[in-house]
């Protein structure tokens, strides 16, 4: 079957706590537009991660793409950096940038595309709750 193009998905979870906060915002208007998510304590969400790969399977494997490497991929870049951690406090990625889904999607994104070949496309799908979710980038 010549020509026919495939996505295939990976599906990961991983805990992590946040706080939305823009430090040249006043605290009033911090609280204003982030609410909750503003706590200055923190709070934490189950992420549920779906990494998309699309391309033309290969035409001896008849893979996209390894799906046992990819797991390895997403393990290794995502899941032991974020994973159980504080994203404001623990990782660099957002030491400076705010991690709202948006941008932890990009930042996800980002870090993945280096290891995937690049004839292969790649889309990143994040929950942060069973209802709200991002996609990175927008197809």
């Amino acid at each position: 079957m010549p020509g026919y193009k495939t996505a295939v998905y990976r599906k990961e979870h991983f805990n992590a706590a946040h706080r939305l906060h823009v430090p040249a915002f006043s605290d009033e208007k911090n609280q204003q537009v982030f609410g909750k998510c503003n706590n200055a304590n923190f709070h934490g969400h189950n992420y549920e991660l779906v990494v998309k790969v699309t391309g033309m399977p290969d035409a001896a494997t008849g893979y996209v793409i390894d799906l046992k490497l990819l797991s390895d991929i997403v393990r290794e870049e995502v899941l032991d950096r974020f994973d159980h951690k504080n994203l404001n406090l623990d990782t660099v990625e957002f030491r400076e940038l705010n991690p709202t889904a948006e941008n932890i999607a990009r930042v996800i994104y980002d870090l993945l595309r280096p290891r995937i070949n690049a004839a292969l496309d790649l889309q990143v799908r994040l929950y942060e709750t069973e209802r709200n979710f991002v996609e990175y980038p927008a197809l």
